[in-house]
């Protein structure tokens, strides 16, 4: 097994950048950021990389002819070496959460337990899978939040409930777009059972449900900045879901950069938290 390839079936970058959005939780909850707090990154990195390590071992078999290159199918990587290097990271990111909190080791262990099933087969599962992507989303902040004790995870509630509600809803609308290639592929999702146009219904129920938890006043971000700059959000995060509402075909449901759209909102609600936060 080579080094170069050890590091590149981790994903480095989005594991470092799921890390440095935990740190963003931590500071969304207190307002402030402390040394200590680098210890977030340690933690979710390990874990992410983790859950990149394993899903690759069990797309193995796709991945063999839609990306020969990787890792894995490449042989630079023996599926026995995977494993254990999936295990070595998983164990690593929760030895490394002891040195954080109780809070932060639940989510730690709960975390990497999802990222195995979801890996192993919930990501197969209609609908279930999307929940999975979403929460694991969320709970970044939530886990950033812990960081500063529970008073600090209820403050993230409100972006954890953004986060993952818009994320339901953008999952689902990917798969609205996938339809034709999933069905060619063998595979098994939600708007193949109940059709683009229920999906686009249940996508803006989603995004609906996001907008409603973005005004619950748990945070001490709560207050004129902070309300402006989400009534902006909010509006792009509908305006998202409603061009998928209006879909019937999966080619519809691209044209329309619905989850573009929705990914946005999605980001430029992270940036609402912070600014109110710090000012």
């Amino acid at each position: 097994m080579s080094l170069p390839a050890l590091f590149r079936i981790t994903r480095p970058h989005n594991a470092v950048a799921a890390g440095f959005a935990a740190v963003l939780g931590y500071l969304i909850a207190t307002g402030t950021l402390v040394p200590a707090a680098l210890m977030l990154v340690a933690v979710v990195a390990l874990i992410t990389a983790g859950g990149n390590v394993i899903n690759d071992i069990y797309d193995l078999a796709i991945d063999r002819i839609n990306r020969p290159s990787r890792p894995l199918p490449s042989g630079e990587i023996t599926l026995a070496g995977a494993r254990i290097y999936a295990v070595f990271l998983f164990v690593a990111g929760i030895a490394a959460s002891v040195f954080t909190n109780i809070y932060c080791l639940a989510f730690a262990v709960a975390n990497s337990l999802i990222l195995v099933a979801y890996a192993a087969s919930l990501k197969k599962t209609p609908l279930f899978g999307n929940v999975a992507v979403a929460y694991l989303a969320a709970s970044i902040f939530l886990f950033g939040g812990a960081f500063a004790g529970i008073d600090g995870l209820v403050q993230n509630l409100p972006l954890a409930g953004i986060t993952f509600l818009a994320t339901v809803g953008r999952e689902l609308l990917k798969d609205a777009e996938d339809v034709d290639g999933d069905a060619a592929g063998g595979a098994r999702t939600l708007p193949m059972i109940v059709g683009v146009r229920r999906t686009g219904f249940i996508a803006f129920a989603c995004a609906a449900g996001a907008v409603i938890v973005s005004y619950l006043p748990v945070g001490t971000w709560w207050g004129p900045v902070y309300l402006v700059g989400i009534g902006v959000v909010d509006l792009i995060i509908l305006a998202g879901a409603a061009k998928g509402l209006l879909c019937t075909t999966p080619a519809c449901v691209r044209d329309s950069k619905a989850t573009a759209i929705l990914r946005i909102g999605m980001f430029l609600a992270l940036g609402v938290f912070t600014v109110a936060a710090v000012v």
